[in-house]
């Protein structure tokens, strides 16, 4: 175990595992919505009813797995949604001067691969059973 992994000696009750699962699927179907929809895929993201949904389970969910190797994945799910908002509003205020939209758009492209990451990660430990580090 890394040193950014928390030790932790209760198992996590399945109900909290489900849950993160599906809010781990919740949010890769935000991402897909804004993959094929209209919107970007980081504004599918916050601004999507699915992941919306899903950081409201999280929020939830988390204290039934207060202890286990899961609540870092909850923990990990709150501040992905969360700190995803946050660059999303930097990057548009970038974006809407005319000297910052560059790096603005290269921010939100970022944000894009940095998002898709997140969950993706995030949600292999889970089927592994392992805690996320945070």
């Amino acid at each position: 175990m890394s040193s950014h992994e928390e030790t932790v000696s209760v198992e996590p009750v399945p109900s909290a595992l489900v849950a993160a699962h599906i809010v781990y699927g919740l949010h890769a179907f935000a991402i897909a919505l804004g993959i094929t929809g209209s919107a970007t895929v980081i504004g599918g993201f916050v601004g999507s009813v699915p992941s919306i949904i899903a950081v409201i389970i999280s929020y939830i969910k988390r204290g039934g797995a207060r202890d286990s190797w899961a609540a870092s994945h909850y923990r990990w799910q709150i501040r992905t949604f969360w700190f995803a908002l946050l660059w999303l509003i930097i990057s548009l205020l970038m974006v809407a001067t005319l000297v910052g939209a560059p790096v603005g758009l290269v921010l939100l492209a970022a944000l894009t691969l940095w998002l898709i990451y997140r969950i993706a990660r995030g949600w292999l430990r889970l089927f592994d059973k392992q805690p996320m580090y945070v």
